[in-house]
């Protein structure tokens, strides 16, 4: 083989190397473009203006003090009533008769209950903190964010 042959073969090896470089490169900038414009579309659902802003915060320090009060008795509410429906004694093998479709919607029930529970606990125990609420919570909250 001539040596020019291996400058080639070289040559060759470099550009496709660059080729992928390229490539890789624009595709991490449409990610990145993309991205960018997820988080826009978020930030003006969630977008306030600089009055609202500070008219909320007013509105959380004067109401803190009620909010927790009232959310601490709902919350404690609720767990009376869980301690109450399931203190409801039920004869051991009570299942095995009981039709199926029953017990699939009072198992799902439960688990709504149980997630709603343990839910308004999580914004009542951040609220009371001063911590801000996870996005999924924020419709729970009972805070309009859609200004």
């Amino acid at each position: 083989m001539p040596w020019w042959s291996w400058i080639v073969i070289w040559v060759a090896l470099v550009a496709l190397s660059l080729l992928y470089v390229v490539l890789l490169g624009i595709k991490l900038w449409r990610h990145f473009v993309a991205l960018g414009r997820e988080v826009s579309q978020a930030s003006d659902r969630i977008s306030f203006s600089s009055d609202g802003v500070s008219a909320a915060a007013e509105r959380t320090d004067e109401t803190t003090e009620d909010t927790t009060e009232e959310t601490s008795e709902i919350v404690v509410r609720q767990q009376i009533a869980a301690i109450g429906e399931t203190s409801e004694r039920r004869e051991p093998g009570w299942a095995i008769h009981a039709d199926p479709e029953m017990l699939k919607t009072e198992y799902a029930q439960g688990k709504l209950d149980r997630r709603a529970a343990r839910r308004n606990r999580r914004i009542a125990r951040r609220a009371d903190r001063g911590q801000p609420q996870s996005l999924s919570d924020l419709r729970h909250s009972g805070t309009d964010l859609t200004r």
